[in-house]
């Protein structure tokens, strides 16, 4: 990300490859312990994570923050669940939108902005095989595009 301010920490690029995202929506998310030494070394991973609504609250599972190697008692879970801060409406407004048929929640980025960690979440409905393959077809156009520009402006 270009942005000032903004340093990625983790992204999840299977997410836009098993999905069509909708919406987005920018969280914080409750850390303990030496969770925030470990993502500033960049120690984190979303591949496998997913976000389920508990009430008028919204929790990601499976996201891994491993242990900070200089942390003791003070390591948590790499596994546990973490609570997203978002406001009320937000909450309200996403799952509104969850509860139609084939929507679900997922994480796709996470990354510090102005010193604070936040998980930028979106609203998607699954891909069909053939969707996936569409999505392979036209990303191989789009390198292939690339590469004929690239060769054309070297002569």
């Amino acid at each position: 990300m270009g942005r000032s301010g903004i340093k990625l920490i983790a992204n999840n690029k299977k997410a836009y490859y098993d999905y069509f995202i909708e919406d987005t929506y920018e969280a914080g998310i409750s850390l303990h312990g030496t969770e925030v030494k470990s993502l500033r070394m960049g120690r984190c991973s979303v591949k496998e994570a997913f976000v389920r609504p508990e009430g008028e609250e919204l929790f990601i599972y499976q996201m891994n923050i491993s242990p900070y190697e200089k942390g003791n008692i003070f390591n948590k879970d790499p596994l546990r669940v973490r609570k997203l801060l978002l406001h009320k409406y937000e909450i309200r407004k996403i799952l509104g939108q969850a509860a139609q048929k084939g929507y679900t929640i997922v994480p796709l980025k996470v990354y510090f902005k102005d010193s604070l960690v936040k998980v930028e979440i979106g609203l998607a409905r699954g891909k069909k095989l053939y969707d996936k393959r569409d999505s392979i077809a036209k990303k191989d156009q789009r390198r292939e595009a690339e590469r004929d520009f690239k060769v054309k402006n070297l002569y």
